[in-house]
């Protein structure tokens, strides 16, 4: 299954010329993307930590303000910016669903669906507004907008999910493992035709976060809630300098912007 056809079931040449602010979806977009899901959820619990809840949302929330001010003040896709707002989304993304667990006492049990919902709601407003939910036609103000709204949805479903499976008996560990052979599912699904392309990629998309915050916090974690006892901290920096050498890389040998060099000549 080539990366363009589990995007968009329009034809190549058209998927190309459309491509301008979002990467080319290769390995090294999911490893980065599974990466980035990992080190916002031992980031924000360690941010949460040392500042204490409230300061750490309102650092949060304004670090996601200012990555995505700079994100949509760029005129095409640029590695370290896209990947920094992704990183602070992921961040902010962990601590809206630990506000309404922690804070307000919602249940996983509530708070998964209810981010389930209001993701299907920023999708259908997307499809109702823009006809498409291709993230390789992300070319005006309204379709990115429409876009980071999904992926900040996506990030507070994957993180309610991947902790309502990890406390109810699974750990985290046995999480990691069940959200790995589940992200294989989508690509499986849509080989044999039986997923559509645009649908497959989301729920891929959802998929790395409960994957990848599974696997930071069985790592960070302590002996007596099923982890490795690395630390917060550690890990946090860890898969810090994972993603800056993946994206320093990217930066680099523009691995992931074919379609743009392609349509440009460049």
């Amino acid at each position: 299954m080539t990366t363009d056809r589990l995007l968009d079931d329009r034809p190549l040449t058209s998927v190309r010329a459309m491509a301008n602010k979002v990467p080319e979806v290769t390995a090294y977009f999911w490893i980065i993307k599974v990466l980035t899901t990992g080190m916002g959820e031992t980031a924000s619990d360690l941010l949460a930590k040392v500042l204490g809840p409230v300061p750490a949302v309102g650092l949060g929330g304004l670090a996601l303000a200012l990555s995505l001010a700079v994100q949509f003040a760029v005129r095409r896709y640029v590695a370290w910016v896209y990947w920094t707002a992704v990183v602070m989304v992921s961040v902010f993304g962990t601590m809206a669903a630990d506000v309404l667990h922690v804070g307000l006492g919602v249940p996983y049990i509530v708070s998964t669906p209810l981010f389930l919902v209001t993701l299907a709601a920023v999708f259908a407003l997307w499809y109702a507004v823009e006809r498409t939910l291709s993230i390789h036609s992300i070319t005006t103000r309204s379709r990115e907008l429409f876009y980071w709204a999904a992926v900040l949805a996506t990030f507070a479903l994957g993180t309610a999910a991947g902790d309502l499976t990890a406390t109810a008996g699974l750990g985290y560990f046995g999480s990691a493992v069940l959200f790995a052979v589940a992200i294989c599912v989508p690509a499986v699904a849509h080989r044999f035709g039986i997923l559509a392309a645009v649908p497959a990629f989301w729920t891929a998309y959802v998929i790395t976060r409960p994957l990848g915050a599974s696997l930071a916090d069985w790592m960070a974690l302590g002996h007596s809630r099923g982890g490795l006892a690395f630390g917060l901290g550690p890990v946090t920096l860890a898969w810090t300098v994972a993603i800056a050498c993946f994206v320093g890389y990217l930066a680099v040998s523009r691995r992931d912007t074919s379609y743009n060099k392609q349509e440009t000549g460049r």
